[in-house]
Parts: C-alpha cells; sequence; structure tokens
C-alpha cells in the first residue's frame, strides 16, 4: 500500500496547473495511508492549492495521490464531504480504444503540460489511431501525438464542487511511471456528459492498484562538446528533406536537442533573447499571421494550429507569466523559467522551415513555435520575417 502513495521526494520543479496558475509550494510531512491523503490534499484544495501545488505540498506527485483516493474508496475508507470531494476510479489501459470512445462526448478540454508550460485546447477528439506505441488525434482543434509507452496509468475522476449550484468535474488524468501527468481530458459545458460518464464506466478497472515510483525518469546525460562532431553534424542537417527526420539525426549523433542548436550556431541556430517569445506572441497577435504551437512531455505532444489573439503577461508571487487567453486556446507559460530561446532553420523538400524553440535552466524543452503551415507548403515568408525580426540587432538594423 505504502509503494502507491509514496511517489518519493518532492520533485524538484515547483511548477502546477492547469488547474490554474503554477506555483511554488513547500513540501511537508507525506501521509502514511490513504485515508490520510485523502483528508489532507482536501484541505488543501479547500485552502486555495490547485490540485498539483497541493500534492506537491504532500511530497507526492498528482498520480499517487489520485491513486490513494481510488485505494481508499475500494476500501470503504473514504469520508463523506468535506473531508474528501473526489471520486477516483482507475482505468483498464486501453489508452487508444478510450481516445476514440470519446468523439461521442463532444466538445472537451484536452490539456498537456511539462512542468513550465500548461497547452489546453478544447475541442472535439477525432481521427484517433495508433501503430504500435504512436499515437495521433488529428484534428484541427485536438492534435496530439502519443508515445503510449509513456502511459503508465490513467483515472476517472469526479470532484464535486465546492459551492452550491456548480457542476461536478468530471476529468480523465494519464500519468507515467513517476505520477506525473501525461495528458488530462476535462469537461466542457457543452460536453455530453453521459455520453463522458458512459466512457468512465466502459473504461473503469476498479480492482487496479496503479503504483508509481519516486521521482522522475532520468534523463540521458549528454556527451562533452569537444567529443561531438559539428561539422558531420551540420552536413547531414544540411540534406535534410523532411522536418520529422530531425530526431533520427539527433539519435545518429547521440546529441540532445539543445546541444544540436549549440553545437550548428551561426549555421542552422540563432541564439535569441530570452523576451523574443513573448515579442513573438504580442507580433502574431498584431497581424493576425497563423502559428503553430507545440508544447509537451514524454508522453504526449499537443498542438494548436491558428493565430493568437489576447496576449496577457502576468506577475505573480509564484513568477512571471505569459499567457495566451483565447476562445478555445489557452497557454501558461513560466517566462522567469525561460533560459534558453532559438531560432532554428532546417531545409526540406518545401524550402526552409524556421522555429523558435525554448528551454528552461535544465535544458527541458518548454514549447516549439512554428509558422503554419500545411505539408507540401512552402512556409508563409510573413513568418520568416517574424523569427528575423526576433534576432539579435534586427531591431537596431530596422
Amino acid at each position: 500500500m505504502s509503494s502507491v502513495i509514496s511517489a518519493g521526494p518532492l520533485a524538484q520543479s515547483p511548477l502546477s496547473a492547469p488547474d490554474g496558475p503554477l506555483s511554488e509550494v513547500a513540501a511537508t510531512p507525506a501521509p502514511t495511508t490513504p485515508a490520510a491523503v485523502c483528508a489532507a490534499f482536501e484541505a488543501l484544495r479547500q485552502a486555495g492549492l490547485r490540485a498539483r501545488d497541493a500534492a506537491e505540498r504532500l511530497g507526492l506527485s498528482e498520480g499517487a495521490v489520485l491513486a490513494a483516493h481510488a485505494l481508499a474508496g475500494a476500501e470503504g475508507a473514504v469520508a463523506e464531504p468535506p473531508a474528501s470531494r473526489l471520486g477516483v476510479l482507475p482505468l483498464n489501459g486501453h489508452w487508444v480504444d478510450l481516445l476514440k470512445a470519446l468523439e461521442p462526448c463532444g466538445p472537451l478540454m484536452a490539456l498537456t503540460r511539462n512542468h513550465s508550460v500548461v497547452h489546453e485546447k478544447t475541442g472535439v477528439y477525432r481521427r484517433v489511431s495508433a501503430q504500435g506505441e504512436v499515437g495521433l488525434v488529428l484534428d484541427r482543434d485536438i492534435d496530439l501525438r502519443l508515445f503510449l509507452a509513456q502511459w503508465h496509468a490513467g483515472f476517472a475522476v469526479r470532484e464535486r464542487p465546492l459551492r452550491e449550484g456548480q457542476f461536478e468535474a468530471l476529468s480523465l488524468q494519464f500519468f507515467d511511471a513517476w505520477g506525473h501527468a501525461v495528458h488530462k481530458v476535462f469537461v466542457r459545458e457543452a460536453t455530453d456528459r453521459l455520453a463522458l460518464e458512459a466512457v468512465m464506466a466502459r473504461f473503469a478497472a476498479p480492482e487496479a492498484r496503479p503504483q508509481f515510483a519516486p521521482g522522475r525518469a532520468p534523463r540521458p546525460v549528454p556527451r562533452p562538446d569537444a567529443e561531438c562532431h559539428a561539422d558531420a553534424l551540420c552536413a547531414d542537417w544540411a540534406a535534410l528533406r523532411d522536418t520529422h527526420d530531425f530526431f533520427a539525426l539527433l539519435k545518429r549523433h547521440g546529441l540532445d536537442r539543445r546541444q544540436s542548436f549549440r553545437l550548428a550556431e551561426g549555421r542552422f541556430t540563432t541564439r535569441l533573447p530570452s523576451d523574443a517569445i513573448a515579442r513573438l506572441l504580442h507580433l502574431a497577435a498584431a497581424s493576425g499571421l497563423g502559428l503553430m504551437v507545440f508544447v509537451g512531455n514524454a508522453g504526449c505532444i499537443q498542438i494548436h494550429s491558428g493565430p493568437v489573439q489576447r496576449v496577457v503577461p502576468l506577475q505573480t508571487d509564484s513568477g512571471q507569466w505569459l499567457n495566451v487567453m483565447d476562445p478555445g486556446f489557452n497557454l501558461h507559460l513560466r517566462a522567469d523559467l525561460l533560459d534558453q530561446v532559438w531560432a532554428v532553420d532546417k531545409p526540406s523538400d518545401d524550402g526552409v522551415v524556421s522555429s523558435v524553440e525554448a528551454f528552461d535552466a535544465d535544458g527541458e524543452l518548454m514549447l516549439m513555435v512554428f509558422g503554419e503551415r500545411q505539408p507540401g507548403q512552402a512556409q508563409d515568408p510573413a513568418w520568416h520575417e517574424l523569427v528575423h525580426s526576433l534576432r539579435p540587432g534586427a531591431q537596431e538594423a530596422a
């Protein structure tokens, strides 16, 4: 039982959301029984903490907290409200079939995040498919790349409202082996709630006992730059014909993404100022230029295609935020965690494809932004001009 709820020490990243703004929290000793986890978590939620913040305050992952609720519920140990407002059922692991079953539910909110960015899109789960451990959801609104080997456990979650007259919140939440969210699905006002409840019932596995490892997934240590062959890397880079081949190029050379940008600097990449992401979003909003905004983690990448409209900087006690607050698309980025921003050019059969990519201080990819385009089309010259305007000295030269 303890292995279910003991998700290890407090994660180093202090971030949390969607369930709202991400904030820094201090750890407190973790409760040692499922019922105690439920009571302590509810107390923190009622004190105003978001779900991920509350879990971290307890020294647990979100997945471990939900597993504790599921276990306490199965044992009849969850007290009546206000001790716990969550009803949690484990899911059976048929992830692709489950996502396919969501289409009749109508509009849902898809949420994918990493440690420093949250990406939220509202739409319908259509055209769901998989080949081996790689899955796709291909709709204009819900556009996902799924790496299903990282999907370790999932839960159907009901959260009773704090105030009378509010709707019960329904969600499907999926986690990696360390209890960190890879993807979440939330009910919206226009959702067919009965259809969603039928999906929850169909894929429920009340007998399951998900367990999570402590800490986070280990990260490979990149080779020292002196042991890498920049000329060979750039020769292969110049020979690219499809941007999707870039991952294979990195694997072939044994490099991580940020390291490759450093080695190719001045040839295919340019280091940008730390405010480049904010400038990019503001310029795109002013011009109406279509973007493709990628945010992901090891288990899922979520993509917004289209313009952005309302860009909202926000300073809070937890940090500096850059938000997009549009109908159907919200983005929440911890701007104070931006460490490196790069402009990247990749040759292709459709011409040069440029992106702007941002990393935190740990080398984690925060997000990628491309100009909106379809395969087989050249990139919009206006996007190339926008990226060029972000380069050091471009404003002075203009």
